[in-house]
């Protein structure tokens, strides 16, 4: 697989996991202090979110609630069914969205789903694109993955065209496959391979200019 080089390294003063640099983001393990920004972001994208995802519980921007959610991604990480990680903008360190690689199967399949989430100021600027680029070279270097796959609702647009630009194929058409707020949506399934040709990023998108929010 081709892409952008991806440098781990362990976080100072943590164990949270690796550091993965892109050309304008870099990802790591969530973690407590980031609280604060992700609640802001996420209750700040609400409606933007609200409807590609399944149901918010009624606590879900609360600190308790995100304390469950990290013992839950620390229980993933150490079971290695799941690997999750924040995505932030290399000009001011900005917390801009998330990224996961969930279900992860081990034995004859080697596989995981890939999910992610950008907060609405953050949208339409190739940061997530740049994100999941990043991740790939992570799942198929260090994770040591063999497939990747992820689910798109026919509709969301924005996501179709970002899978398509960084080396995703469709692969079918699953009925009433998620629950997404509150539905039973269908989905369009996409994978991509460790030993695909994945597309390089354009020049433009390489190293776009920091923009002020």
């Amino acid at each position: 697989m081709k892409g952008a080089a991806v440098f781990l390294r362990a976080i100072p003063g943590t164990d949270q996991g690796p550091i993965l640099r892109g050309a304008n983001v870099w990802l790591r393990p969530p973690a407590l202090s980031d609280y604060p920004a992700w609640a802001a972001l996420r209750a700040e994208s609400r409606a933007f979110l609200v409807p590609w995802e399944p149901l918010w519980p009624s606590d879900d921007l609360s600190r308790a609630a995100f304390r469950r959610r990290l013992r839950r991604y620390a229980k993933d990480s150490r079971e290695d069914t799941g690997h999750p990680f924040f995505v932030f903008r290399e000009a001011d360190g900005a917390l801009v969205g998330g990224l996961s690689f969930a279900y992860v199967r081990r034995g004859v399949t080697q596989a995981a789903s890939l999910g992610y989430w950008i907060g609405e100021r953050y949208a339409r600027r190739g940061l997530m694109s740049d994100a999941v680029r990043t991740a790939l070279q992570h799942a198929f270097g260090g994770l040591r993955l063999h497939r990747v796959e992820a689910a798109c609702i026919p509709h969301n647009e924005a996501s179709i065209r970002l899978l398509e630009k960084v080396g995703f194929q469709r692969e079918g058409y699953a009925r009433r496959y998620l629950c997404i707020n509150g539905a039973w949506q269908d989905h369009i399934l996409f994978a991509v391979l460790a030993d695909d040709r994945l597309p390089e990023p354009r020049a433009a998108e390489a190293r776009e200019p920091a923009q002020t929010i």
